[in-house]
This record gives C-alpha cells, sequence and structure tokens, in this order.
C-alpha cells in the first residue's frame, strides 16, 4: 500500500525544510563567529564580553531546553 502526500502537507514539508535551512544557516554563522572566539582579542577582553556572552548562552539555552525537553520544558 503506497501513501501519497497531499498538498497541503507537500506545502508544510516545504515550509519546514525551508525553517530547517534558516536555522542551519544561523548554527553556521555562530560556530564561525565562536571559532573566532566571538571576534575578540585576549588582551581586549573585559566583563561587557563576558556578559554578552552569558546573554547569548542564556538564549541558547532557552533552545535547548525546548528542543531536548530540559530545564524548565522537562517533563
Amino acid at each position: 500500500m503506497t501513501t501519497r502526500r497531499t498538498a497541503s502537507n507537500d506545502k508544510a514539508l516545504d515550509a519546514f525544510i525551508a525553517a530547517k535551512a534558516e536555522i542551519d544557516t544561523m548554527l553556521e554563522r555562530l560556530k564561525a563567529l565562536s571559532d573566532d572566539h566571538f571576534e575578540s582579542h585576549p588582551d581586549e577582553i573585559h566583563w561587557g564580553h563576558v556578559g554578552t556572552l552569558k546573554h547569548y548562552a542564556g538564549l541558547l539555552r532557552q533552545i535547548t531546553d525546548s528542543a531536548f525537553k530540559e530545564g524548565e520544558h522537562a517533563a
């Protein structure tokens, strides 16, 4: 028995793939920035840099907690 996707399912799949591609692009850019130490030189690091990275980490934690059902999203 074969299953045929509906047109609305095709549209949902296309939208899903587009959203995934957008996420992949953002992750690649973020990884490259991280590999470059967020464009910071060790001699120039100050507490503002620390605060910025902690802010980024908090935002990413919200995403990972949601995706992996951890933290406040734990069952």
